[in-house]
């Protein structure tokens, strides 16, 4: 299936899906993981209307990035973070959705450019406790937004999971619906939370 037409028929399944669980028109963004995909696959999409890219690779990440130089692209980094890789995340990344430990948040911080906006985190709660899964315990939620939002180079916008996979569907709806009530609680805290990854 070519990029265009699979871009417009996931569209359309998120507008459905937005009219059938009565969200607001237009309040689910696309983040394309496009990992292991060529400059050239990427291309296409942002001429179809797609603005954000989700990358786990770093330095794959970062040619496709230099290479596409496009200030209307947003990109996302979206896989675990070594310390050794917080200087480039903080240069070159719009979105980071996999915080989890204050001291790689410290890092990214300290690193990122004076020039550039504050770089968006996501908090990555192991909403499932599963021992193979990273992320902090949503008991550890709050103090933990506390400790981030005193690093003034970053903006706290949601909580990320990943959840344990299961085949019925209240059973899929029933971490994501635990997760909205905690952004909800959490709010009080970070006003600028305001995304569920």
């Amino acid at each position: 299936m070519s990029i265009d037409i699979n871009l417009s028929s996931i569209r359309q399944e998120i507008s459905q899906l937005e009219t059938e669980h009565q969200r607001d028109v237009g309040s689910v963004s696309l983040i394309a993981v496009s990992k292991k995909k060529p400059v050239a696959d990427i291309q296409s999409a942002i001429r179809c209307g797609q603005q954000h890219f989700g990358e786990n690779y770093l330095q794959e990440a970062i040619d496709k990035i230099r290479t596409i130089n496009n200030p209307d692209i947003f990109w996302h980094f979206i896989g675990p973070i070594q310390s050794n890789k917080t200087t480039a995340i903080a240069e070159h990344f719009h979105w980071v959705h996999t915080i989890d430990r204050i001291k790689i948040a410290k890092r990214l911080n300290e690193a990122r450019p004076v020039d550039l906006d504050n770089l968006n985190v996501c908090i990555q709660i192991n909403i499932s406790g599963e021992d193979s899964k990273s992320g902090i315990h949503p008991a550890q939620a709050e103090a933990f937004i506390k400790d981030l939002t005193k690093f003034e180079k970053l903006t706290v916008r949601g909580l990320m999971t990943l959840p344990a996979p299961a085949e019925e569907y209240a059973k899929q709806l029933a971490p994501f619906t635990a997760m909205q009530g905690l952004l909800s609680q959490l709010k009080s805290i970070a006003p600028t939370m305001d995304t569920l990854s």
